[in-house]
């Protein structure tokens, strides 16, 4: 189970790995917790439509559908209203009844419903600070861990179906400065101009200045093969998606090179194997690793 934010986060963070173990007959859902009713149109070649008939909830219910069948994922709306992206100085309050308003309790319950329904064995979303620090985004992290501590307990939401406890909880982190710093060097290296070095510079702004802000990476996905998948399943998002972005200039050849994994930082581990070791990256290549194939499909009560 994949818990995002908003549709195309999902073809943005984890997108190949998802594709990949569902060509291999892994039942994969994705968890959409807003419909992207407050976002625009993000992509140059489609600005021409006038805001007036812009239906982007419609917009973006068709094009989750496009992507979900091109990566092989079941998929499912959590229902919540998008927050948007506030701007200024200072910030405008958030709209009201919008999804980082709800009451963390309140915006968890059907999500532990669905747990409880899907049994996962693994669960992946984003870290504390969202992956970025937009609203939705770190309640996507609030709402699923809520629903994560909630869901192995039958006397919380008893109407909601049998315990259940996911063996374990990642957090996406597929925008590591390392990904990005690797790639860009390698193509510096080769002779080639690199899109990348704005983006890493950001990224490296909102370090703490000794590097302390830099997350783990406890686990990098083999991945490569999907990699055509994943680029497919962002450019169905076609509203939010410029085809000719910096994303799309490094061709997928060169990252399977560069980079040919997708990379997740453990934060809950429920199996019987001894605990990682969180100060040493790429120690798994494998989301299910610890989880042996007789195990049933997680545990209830706990």
């Amino acid at each position: 189970m994949a818990v995002h934010a908003h549709p195309d986060d999902e073809s943005s963070k984890g997108a190949a790995t998802m594709a990949m173990y569902a060509s291999r007959g892994v039942e994969v859902l994705v968890v959409t917790c807003t419909g992207g009713e407050a976002g625009d149109i993000l992509n140059p070649g489609m600005r021409g439509i006038p805001k007036a008939q812009r239906d982007m909830a419609g917009l973006r219910r068709t094009e989750m559908a496009r992507a979900a069948a091109i990566l092989g994922v079941q998929q499912v709306w959590l229902g919540h209203v998008d927050s948007g992206l506030p701007e200024g100085d200072p910030l405008p309050e958030l709209p009201p009844g919008c999804f980082a308003r709800v009451p963390v309790h309140v915006a968890a319950a059907p999500l532990v419903q669905l747990i409880r329904e899907f049994r996962p064995h693994v669960v992946t979303t984003y870290d504390e600070n969202g992956g970025y620090p937009h609203p939705d985004h770190i309640m996507t992290h609030k709402i699923t861990m809520a629903a994560l501590e909630a869901a192995p307990h039958s006397e919380s939401h008893p109407g909601f179906g049998p315990a259940w406890q996911p063996l374990k909880v990642y957090y996406n982190q597929d925008f590591h400065i390392d990904r990005w710093t690797a790639i860009h060097k390698g193509l510096l290296d080769r002779g080639m101009e690199s899109p990348l070095a704005e983006m890493i510079e950001h990224m490296r702004s909102r370090l703490d200045a000794d590097g302390s802000g830099r997350r783990s990476i406890t686990t990098a996905v083999p991945c490569a093969d999907f990699f055509e998948a994943r680029e497919k399943a962002l450019l169905a998002h076609q509203t939010q998606i410029d085809p000719n972005g910096s994303f799309f200039r490094v061709s997928r050849d060169l990252q399977a090179d560069l980079w040919p994994t997708e990379d997740f930082e453990l934060a809950l581990d429920f199996t019987s194997r001894p605990p990682i070791d969180s100060t040493i990256d790429y120690v798994e290549d494998d989301l299910f690793d610890g989880i042996e194939p007789e195990t049933p499909s997680g545990r209830g009560e706990a």
